[in-house]
This record gives C-alpha cells, sequence and structure tokens, in this order.
C-alpha cells in the first residue's frame, strides 16, 4: 500500500468512470496527422490500446492507494447532489467488494484492446469498434463504482447498446438473431429490475447504497422487501443468467466476436450477481431469506443443466461449438456464485465473490484461446477439430495445446488454481446457511453442486482430449502457435489464475470484512 491522498483516490476513481467516455469521444475524431501511423484504422486501434492501458494504471493505483487494513469502509467517495427534487446523488466509492471486479474489467478490457490491435476484428469501421469498446468498459466501470440505486440502473443499461453493436455487426454467423435476443431478454428484465429499484428508493426514503446497506431493511416492511426482491432479483438474475432466464447467453456467446465474448463472460455476467450482493442482501435481507432457498434451487439446477449441456456437446458426433460450450459452462459456474450468495452467510457469499473473479480471468481466458483457434482453422466445432484440424494440438501447436488445457483445469476447479476456492466456498457455505434458513434443504443443494463439479471436470477433459490429444494426422496442415501479442494478452490471466489459487487469502482479506458488515448492517 502507498499513501494517497483522499482526493487523489477520488479524482482516480472519477476517471475510471469518466476516462473510457472521453476515450471514446475522441476515437471518433480524426487522427491527428502526427498519430496516423500507417493508416488512420491503425492509429483508433492504438488509441483504444492507449485508454484502456491508461485506465488499467489507474485502476492499479488505486489499489495500491486503498486502505487494505479498513476494506469495508467506502473509500475514494465523491457524494455530489444531481437531482434534488428525487434525492439522486452523484456518489462513487469503492471498497473490498468492488475493488476486485474494478481491476478485473480494467484488466480484461485493456487485454482485449491489446489483443484487437494485432487481430482487428473483420467487419465496419475500426474506429466504431473501438468506441463502442470503451463506452461498455466505463458502463461496467460505472455499475461496480456508482452508490446510488438510479445511477446503478443507468449503467447497468449503458453497457447494452455496445454490446448489442459488438454482436450484430463484428459478429459471427446468427449474429443479427442472437444480439436482439441478447438485448431483448435483458430489457425486458432491467423494466422489472426499474420497479424494484423505485420501490425500495421510495419506501426507504433514499436511492444511496450505503444508507440502505447501514438500514439493513428496517425502514421497509417484509412485504416490500419480498417485492423489492422478486422484481430487483428477475432483472439480475437474467443479467448473471441464472436458469430459465440464461437461454440469450449460448447465442449471444457463440456469434460474438472474440473480444466481445471475453467481456460478456469476464465483466457483464458479473453485474448480476454484484446487484445481488450490493443491493438486496443488505437493502432486504428479509425478503431476500424468503426467497433464498428458490435462488439456490435455481442455481443448483442450473450447475447441472451447464454441465450436461456441455457433455452433450462435447460428444462424439454432436456437432457441438466450441464457444457455445463455454457458454453453457458459464450457467453452470454463476451457478455457484447464486448458490454462495442464497446462503446469506460470510463464507459463501466470500465464496461467490471469489468465483466472480476466478470465472472472469479463467473464462476470458477461455474465449481468447478458443478465438485463436478458430482464427487458425477456420472452425471451432468440434467434431471438424478433433477429426480433421485440430487434433493432436500439442503436437502441433504445444504452447496453444498447453494455455487450453491448462485453462480447462482452472476451468473444473483443480486445487491450486483460482477456479477451486470459489466453488469449495459456496458449498461449505451451504454445508451451513444462515439463520432462518432449512438446512436440509441447503444440504441437498450442497450436494447436488458438488456432483456438478463432478460433470464440470467430465466434460473439460472430453474437450481437451479430443482437441489436444491423439496422433498426429498425415499431412496436416501447418498450424501457427501462440504468436508474441497473444502472450502479452493471455500471460496476466495465467499469472493471476495461479497467484489466486496459491494466495487465496489476499482476495478473501479484501472482500471478507466488507461482506460481514453488509451483512449486520454495519452494526458489529
Amino acid at each position: 500500500m502507498i499513501d494517497i491522498s483522499e482526493s487523489v483516490m477520488q479524482v482516480l476513481l472519477a476517471f475510471l468512470v469518466v476516462g473510457p467516455l472521453l476515450g471514446a469521444a475522441a476515437a471518433l475524431l480524426p487522427a491527428p496527422p502526427g498519430l496516423k501511423g500507417k493508416s488512420p484504422d491503425q492509429a483508433v486501434l492504438r488509441h483504444g490500446v492507449t485508454v484502456t492501458g491508461a485506465v488499467l494504471v489507474a485502476a492499479i493505483v488505486l489499489t495500491l492507494g486503498f486502505d487494505h487494513d479498513q476494506p469495508s469502509r467506502m473509500q475514494a467517495t465523491t457524494d455530489i447532489s444531481w437531482i434534488p427534487a428525487l434525492d439522486v446523488r452523484i456518489h462513487l466509492g469503492t471498497d473490498g467488494i468492488s475493488l476486485p471486479l474494478l481491476v478485473l474489467t480494467a484488466l480484461l478490457t485493456f487485454l482485449s484492446a491489446l489483443y484487437t490491435y494485432f487481430k482487428p476484428p473483420a467487419g465496419p469501421s475500426p474506429k466504431a469498434f473501438v468506441t463502442l469498446l470503451l463506452v461498455l468498459e466505463s458502463g461496467t466501470l460505472a455499475a461496480f463504482a456508482v452508490l446510488d440505486l438510479i445511477l446503478f440502473f443507468l449503467a447497468f443499461e449503458m453497457v447494452l447498446i455496445p454490446m448489442y453493436f459488438l454482436i450484430a455487426r463484428w459478429g459471427g454467423e446468427g449474429r443479427a438473431g442472437a444480439a436482439w435476443k441478447f438485448i431483448l431478454y435483458t430489457l425486458l428484465g432491467s423494466v422489472v429490475m426499474l420497479l424494484g429499484l423505485l420501490l425500495i428508493g421510495i419506501k426507504a426514503g433514499t436511492f444511496d447504497m450505503v444508507a440502505l446497506a447501514t438500514d439493513n431493511g428496517r425502514s421497509l416492511t417484509v412485504s416490500v422487501q419480498i417485492i423489492a426482491v422478486l422484481a430487483i432479483g428477475i432483472g439480475l438474475a437474467v443479467k448473471t443468467p441464472m436458469w430459465p432466464l440464461h437461454s440469450w447467453l449460448p447465442d449471444a456467446h457463440t456469434a460474438a466476436p472474440t473480444v466481445g465474448s471475453v467481456l460478456l463472460a469476464g465483466v457483464l455476467l458479473k453485474m448480476g450477481t454484484y446487484g445481488f450482493v450490493r443491493i438486496l442482501l443488505p437493502a432486504a435481507p428479509d425478503g431476500f431469506r424468503t426467497f433464498a432457498p428458490y435462488l439456490a434451487a435455481f442455481a443448483v439446477v442450473g450447475i447441472i443443466y451447464g454441465s450436461l449441456a456441455c457433455l452433450a456437446l462435447a460428444k462424439e458426433g454432436a456437432k457441438g461449438d466450441l464457444k457455445r460450450l463455454i457458454a453453457y459452462s458459464s450457467v453452470g459456474h454463476m451457478g455457484f456464485v447464486l448458490l454462495g450468495i442464497a446462503t446469506m452467510t460470510p463464507t459463501g457469499v466470500n465464496g461467490a465473490l471469489f468465483a466472480n473473479i476466478a470465472h472472469g480471468l479463467i473464462t476470458g481466458l477461455l474465449f481468447f484461446l478458443v478465438g485463436a483457434l478458430k482464427d487458425r482453422t477456420g472452425t471451432v466445432d468440434l467434431d471438424t477439430l478433433s477429426q480433421q484440424t485440430g487434433a493432436a494440438l500439442y503436437g502441433r501447436a504445444p504452447r496453444l495445446g498447453g494455455l487450453l488445457a491448462f485453462a480447462a483445469v482452472a476451468s473444473l476447479g483443480l486445487p491450486g488454481l483460482a477456479g477451486f476456492w470459489g466453488e469449495m466456498l459456496a458449498l461449505f457455505g451451504a454445508f451451513d446457511p444462515a439463520a432462518g434458513l432449512s438446512r436440509p434443504a441447503f444440504l441437498v443443494f450442497m450436494s447436488i453442486g458438488a456432483f456438478g463439479t463432478l460433470l464440470t471436470a467430465a466434460y473439460l477433459l472430453v474437450v481437451v482430449r479430443r482437441v489436444c490429444m491423439g496422433a498426429l494426422p498425415q499431412q496436416a496442415p501447418a498450424l501457427t502457435d501462440v504468436h508474441g501479442y497473444e502472450f502479452a494478452a493471455w500471460t496476466p490471466l495465467v499469472v493471476l489464475t495461479v497467484v489466486a489459487g496459491l494466495w487465496p487469502g489476499a482476495l478473501i482479506g479484501l472482500t471478507d470484512p466488507a461482506v460481514q458488515q453488509l451483512l449486520t448492517g454495519g452494526t458489529r
């Protein structure tokens, strides 16, 4: 930790939210003659790397200046009146819950911009692509930084349009239908969520998340809490996505360009689970307790459903799309996050937050790798890969094959890697849920979730066997191994996956005090 004044911390956090927007506006301007490089397209792609790099540096400095001795305290806060008639304020701040998500978002967006600079997406103008990427980053960072319910809703909605266009204009086959499905599902969920947010704000007399967390639902009747949790929960569950509201996700991932899939899985899905922890758990605990068993039940169904769908896609002869398989795996992994939240215990919620970060790192890496595999072979169809072009990846492109195997075993929760701790803590939380929740029911949920980990291992090992192993095919076309720019984009994800797996206390030490305070309303 370094000593940075509170005013500088405020500027850094404000820059995280506003900086990408300013960069997006600048990207639309003509490049100065001295900065055009080989072409205007190269200049705007370099601009994207520069802006996202500056945001990442600001996020790292913010982390270094963060008071790690008091992670439950809101830091770098800005609180300015915006709409006095509605008591809506521009309230920003970060604590041990939101800080890791801010850094993850800044990192994945920078790596996506770097990857795009060397591998520009096929499609319309790179200028529009970079602009949308920066707007997407701004909205995602804002969702994790704002402390006002109305601002959270605006940030929640802000990411929809850029992601829609990234899929619809730069996506692959079926992109138009996938983009429409994505935006319709999330918009309909958001309309219901807005009603719930307004209900809480009006009945509690404030839209401020810190005040609502401190109040801990005391100013809301149980019936109001139940209605609010149901309405807000539907919107958050769509974004997470929770089974059975997940069906937009496989289509969106299958059609999205590589960096679109990375950001969709790596950070956008986290906005839903973050909302459960930041808003519903502290502001409406009694209402949440009513729905917690149902949330846990949907979560474990999602774990099993996602794993079985992946097994079906991985089966020989199924013509399974590898991007679609990873998308269904996200339904299962986010099921563990929701199960941890549903326990309403510090152990379970900490596990959910850890699994959020682990999923962002590992699934982001997986989508990068699958995108690289498609660039080399022209397909992500598992049958085609295993029979014609991609079999024996260990022998033909050993570094690419090794990275794919690493990401797969990290995703299945191998001890010593990031994927293990979140799922384990979520299951531990289900073993002993919060007071008022049925322990026998949660023991059943824990058992089903534990079985889901076996199914996860099964389908991921099948994928590794079919794509990476086998005898070298005769007269196989040359397959390029990992490029330098790919190493640069993927190495941070590999390193952080290992570090989080070997040193989980670094992340849990940040989240636990803040989680303890949220669950008790700051009364401990």
